[in-house]
């Protein structure tokens, strides 16, 4: 899983090798952040620790789907076809990940360099992880990036947001069960981006999701100490149980939208076994952007089958400035003068986080900001193509809304008008511009 991701970075010329010994409180999250978490790292030596860490692998829009084998005219199809037709996966008796077990004398700081990524955070933080559980009902393996704070030996306090996976919980604190769980560091892009899938909209197996992903099965080993699957290539698992009625404060920590959020009490894991390769690879995101780019491509899929109910929807980008949830911009084809109005109603009801959207014709490049600055200042105006609807329901991860506990949300109309005799709204363009290739002109240039 990693490891051929690395190799196939490295053959796109796009892995950086860290030579230089980093700390991993503060200076490793800083080397990070400094590529805005969108350049692929492998620190080699890391402070206190034999073991190394590679971050940013998943923070790129454009080379997560090469990493994916999709391109951006395909990846929303593509995406859909995996969703609606999960496939198999396979369970192996051994892998990799099984070369080292660990059940005795476990001391997660002292097992790997677990960073600090922020001044206020509270401890150290996985923020990696992905967390694993089984549904009790269906047997279907449900996978979710979760941040766990460090708390000291093998136990970690795990921020719970899944109204799925709250409720779950609550359930076997109930008749005062233990949840068992795992945790998967050293995975691949498609385990990522299938982990995103709702599992509240979808229920479907996630394992099965990767699968169809991947075009071949993905292949799983049982855990040693609670009764769950785990994929055989990954680097590092932690097995463990989520301890009933038992919390410990997590936080602050240094959020999606760059804000710290609250102390609360939390969950408590107490890890019960530790599996990992020889010479593993301990895998980190600087927070939170990495998971976020894949859960926004999901969120693309999401607000596109929402659209084309409505409107002749070209294509929707699920913007990076928005934490890939709060924002979008919506290219369409308008073919009637409420298109425009009806997309934005369309977009703001499918997801209670998206807080503004842009809606723009075709000929608009929804990836381009410029461009659609440019189309809101030639073809809105506030009072007729500004709709705001006040105290609606958003996110807690915004922090303008949990001043008042509700969001107000904005759409912008910035299509042009069907009637346009005068050509008043046709942009001006230089025949054969998308063919010139400047290299011919600057041979040593890079682009």
């Amino acid at each position: 899983m990693l490891r051929y991701t690395l190799e196939k970075l490295k053959n796109l010329d796009r892995l950086l090798i860290c030579e230089k010994e980093v700390n991993p409180e503060y200076e490793l999250g800083a080397v990070l952040k400094y590529f805005r978490n969108k350049r692929p790292i492998l620190f080699n030596k890391v402070k206190g620790s034999r073991i190394r860490v590679a971050g940013g692998l998943y923070g790129d829009r454009d080379l997560v789907y090469k990493l994916l084998n999709v391109t951006r005219d395909n990846r929303l199809f593509r995406f859909m076809e995996a969703i609606a037709n999960p496939k198999p996966y396979k369970i192996v008796s051994s892998g990799p990940v099984k070369e080292n077990v660990v059940t005795r004398n476990i001391d997660l700081p002292n097992m790997f360099p677990i960073p600090k990524f922020q001044e206020r955070d509270s401890k150290p933080f996985i923020t990696a992880g992905m967390l694993v559980i089984k549904d009790p009902d269906t047997g279907n393996f449900f996978t979710s990036i979760r941040r766990f704070q460090v708390n000291g030996g093998n136990k970690l306090s795990i921020l719970i947001a899944s109204p799925k996976l709250t409720n779950l919980l609550l359930e076997y604190e109930k008749q005062k069960k233990s949840l068992e769980v795992a945790i998967v560091l050293g995975y691949d892009a498609c385990f990522l981006l299938a982990s995103q899938v709702s599992s509240a909209t979808y229920g479907i197996d996630k394992y099965e999701i990767d699968s169809a992903l991947r075009g071949e099965p993905l292949e799983l080993v049982k855990c040693e100490t609670v009764d769950l699957l785990v994929p055989a290539y990954a680097e590092i698992v932690l097995e463990g149980r989520v301890i009933p009625g038992e919390r410990e404060v997590e936080g602050p920590f240094g959020e999606l939208m760059g804000y710290y959020s609250n102390p609360a009490p939390q969950p408590i894991i107490e890890i019960t076994a530790v599996l990992h390769r020889n010479d593993p690879i301990f895998q980190v995101s600087f927070p939170c952007r990495e998971e976020h780019v894949t859960n926004g491509l999901i969120r693309e899929v999401e607000l596109y089958n929402s659209l084309r109910n409505q409107v002749d929807v070209v294509d929707v980008n699920v913007t990076e400035g928005g934490g890939y949830r709060f924002n979008a911009f919506v290219a369409i084809n308008k073919k009637n003068e409420g298109d425009g109005k009806a997309a934005i109603l369309a977009a703001l009801g499918s997801n209670k986080d998206l807080k503004q959207v842009v809606v723009v014709d075709s000929d608009v490049d929804i990836y381009d900001v410029q461009d659609i600055e440019w189309a809101i200042t030639t073809r809105s105006q506030a009072s007729e193509d500004f709709i705001i609807i006040p105290k609606s329901l958003g996110s807690s991860l915004d922090p303008s809304h949990d001043l008042r506990g509700v969001t107000d949300k904005v759409g912008i109309d910035a299509t042009k008008p069907l009637r346009d005799e005068k050509k008043r709204f046709e942009r001006a363009i230089i025949p054969g511009y998308e063919k010139i290739d400047i290299r011919k002109y600057f041979p040593n240039i890079e682009i």
